[in-house]
């Protein structure tokens, strides 16, 4: 039985790194095949930051999924979800600062100070890096009861991720609204448990 368990949740998280990484995949094959349009830049760092925003909201969905399935699988992948968003998000920043800021630390502080969607991004990047790197068994076996108080700074994380794309886009466009209320829902979900 512990056997075919183990089995199935390899399997699940092969499932779940496959198709995590396609959105990757997809950017490679678009940049080899002029299918990024006019300006690839822009369109990497918009899908970046997408794929970032997405998953980050998947990997909050999976404990209130756990909770109303009463099945242990979604949490099985929530650590992995959690850092593929990162990977994503340190993609779309680093896009930002290699394309748009050409490395300049002086530009990024000016739009950290005069930008507030960049200001709403970065402290995303800034609270989601220590959750990446505390991410493993040995981090937590470490941190003890004071990891789970460190990765609850998700949720500020996702916020500010939220208020990143709101702030970013135009008022007319439903995307970023949509991408609000799910954090929203996933909130009161937790509020409720």
């Amino acid at each position: 039985m512990r056997r075919s368990r183990s089995v199935s949740s390899a399997g699940l998280r092969l499932v779940c790194f496959s198709a995590c990484s396609l959105p990757l995949l997809f950017a490679v094959y678009w940049s080899f095949t002029a299918g990024l349009g006019a300006n690839p830049i822009e369109a990497l760092t918009h899908h970046t930051g997408r794929w970032s925003l997405r998953l980050l909201l998947l990997c909050l969905a999976m404990t209130p999924l756990q909770h109303y399935l009463g099945k242990p699988w979604p949490i099985l992948l929530r650590r992995q979800l959690g850092l593929w968003s990162f990977f994503y998000l340190c993609c779309h920043f680093a896009l930002f600062l290699v394309f748009d800021l050409e490395f300049s630390m002086r530009l990024l502080s000016e739009e950290l100070l005069e930008r507030p969607y960049i200001t709403a991004g970065f402290t995303a990047l800034v609270l989601l890096s220590p959750l990446a790197l505390t991410s493993t068994r040995g981090w937590q076996r470490r941190l003890k009861r004071n990891w789970k108080k460190l990765h609850r700074l998700i949720y500020p994380a996702a916020v500010a991720a939220c208020l990143h794309f709101l702030w970013k886009t135009k008022i007319s466009e439903l995307e970023p609204y949509a991408y609000a209320l799910i954090l929203a829902v996933l909130l009161l979900a937790r509020r409720l448990k």
